[in-house]
Formats: structure tokens, C-alpha cells, sequence
């Protein structure tokens, strides 16, 4: 971490930096310096926030967070709620400069325009507390890999079928019945019909809820002395859905999407 002066220059390595309590002249030429070279910004502080493009907006002094990522992209963040308050989307053209302010100090401001549409989003900080700056190198891939879907749980007991218990045979998938369709329907060893209900992580009274209503939808359909066994597949369950496990006559497998139950 290079803690050297107000200037921003040198390494990536050398040049990640955060400032505490900066002067808005200091802040202004560390924050111009990260902007320029194409290093991720944030900032905390005491701002206001105006819009202008398909509409304008004001927001008035307060302590808030300000992201600007290298393709532009501004965001600025109150103190609750995960959705920022105001943002700017790529591509945008971010300038970093400095203000006078009328009680005879100075403000730190950060605008992000775009042409297309014509729209400009500008913050200034009368006081900040906290600037840091740092380089992004590129990732192999931004999109997540989902991984533990319902779909890679059913793969597992289609292709384990004793996993949920010794002599179970799986029939069909997505069987349908008056109140929805069944993941998995089967047998027993005895030659009961079973219901198994996959969830990918750990679910409560909602899930048996489910459960139950396909039991007795097929309670109904089938034979008058067919006996429906329904099993909820899950890696665990609250204790309110226990509860009602066994007040329903319900079973319960633990049992993970991936290989490690």
C-alpha cells in the first residue's frame, strides 16, 4: 500500500489506497487520480446528490455511500436498503474536481454523464470521511454458476434412488395431480406409493404445507385403500416444520443437491 503523498500513480499493487478524514483538495486529486487510470472508487461522507436527464431530482445533505466502477457506473447509497438512491449506468463519463463552498471552504464533486440518453448525475461532498481506491483486474466471468438447483437434487435421488431409502423406485417426475405436480412419484419395497417434495436448501412449514396437499390429492385419485407415503428431500428443516412433519404423518430425508449429505 503506497501511503506516500496526494498523488495517485505507480502499480496496481502501489496504488490501492483509502483515506480517512481527507481535506476536499486532497481527496479531490486522489479520487481524479483513481478515476483516470480506471480503479474502482468509494466514498463516504456528508453530500448532496442532484439529477438531471428524463427527470430531476434533488436529495438534500446526508451521510451517504458513493460506488463509481470503471465503466462508469455511479451509485449512491443511503444508509438502509440494498438499492441506491440515485445511479448513473454505463457507459458514463465520470469527472472528479473540486468546488468552492460559501463558507469559505471546499467540496469535493464527482459527476457522471451520458449522452445517449443526455443525463448528468453530480455529488458533492462537503465533508468526507472515508475515499478508497482500488484495481480491478478482469474476472474469468461476472455471471454466476448456480449450482445445488432442485433440478441437480432430483438428478441425485433419480440416480441414487437409496439415498432416500433402501427399495425405493422412482415411477416419473413432475407427475401431475389436482393440486400440482409431484417432483418425484414412486414406490416403496412394500409397494406403497411415495411423494417425494425437493427443496435445495433448508425450508420450513411452507414446504410440508406443499407436501401434504399432494398427498391428499392423490389420497383421492387413487384406489380407496392406497396408501400415500410422502417425503419431504431437503438438506434440513426447521423446528416448526418438524412439528408439523409429524403432526401430518410426514417423513423427512436430509439429502444436499451435490454429493455430500
Amino acid at each position: 500500500m503506497n501511503d506516500g503523498g496526494d498523488g495517485y500513480g505507480g502499480s496496481a499493487a502501489e496504488r490501492e489506497r483509502v483515506l480517512s478524514d481527507p481535506d476536499p483538495d486532497t481527496a479531490t486529486e486522489f479520487l481524479a487520480g483513481a478515476v483516470d487510470v480506471g480503479d474502482l472508487v468509494t466514498v463516504f461522507g456528508r453530500c448532496t446528490v442532484d439529477y438531471d436527464g428524463r427527470a430531476a431530482s434533488e436529495l438534500g445533505p446526508g451521510d451517504r455511500l458513493l460506488v463509481v466502477k470503471p465503466d462508469g457506473t455511479t451509485l449512491v447509497h443511503a444508509e438502509a436498503g440494498q438499492q441506491p438512491v440515485n445511479w448513473m449506468p454505463p457507459p458514463a463519463d465520470v469527472d472528479v474536481g473540486g468546488e468552492a463552498s460559501s463558507d469559505g471552504g471546499g467540496s469535493l464533486v464527482i459527476e457522471s454523464r451520458r449522452s445517449a440518453p443526455e443525463e448528468s448525475l453530480v455529488v458533492r461532498f462537503s465533508a468526507v470521511v472515508h475515499a478508497a481506491a482500488f484495481p480491478v483486474g478482469e474476472a474469468e466471468s461476472d455471471t454466476p454458476e448456480v449450482v445445488g438447483t432442485e433440478a441437480d437434487l432430483k438428478e441425485r435421488v433419480l440416480a441414487e434412488p437409496d439415498l432416500v431409502e433402501p427399495g425405493f423406485a422412482p415411477l416419473a417426475t413432475e407427475r401431475e395431480t389436482p393440486a400440482g405436480a409431484v417432483d418425484v412419484y414412486g414406490e416403496d419395497r412394500e409397494g406403497r406409493t411415495v411423494v417425494l417434495e425437493l427443496k435445495r436448501r433448508r425450508v420450513g412449514p411452507d414446504a410440508v404445507g406443499q407436501l401434504h396437499r399432494y398427498v391428499e390429492a392423490l389420497e383421492r385419485d387413487l384406489h380407496a385403500d392406497a396408501e400415500v407415503r410422502g417425503v419431504l428431500v431437503a438438506p434440513s428443516v426447521t423446528e416448526r416444520a418438524e412439528a408439523l412433519l409429524a403432526e401430518k404423518g410426514l417423513e423427512f430425508v436430509s439429502l444436499t443437491p451435490q454429493g455430500d449429505s
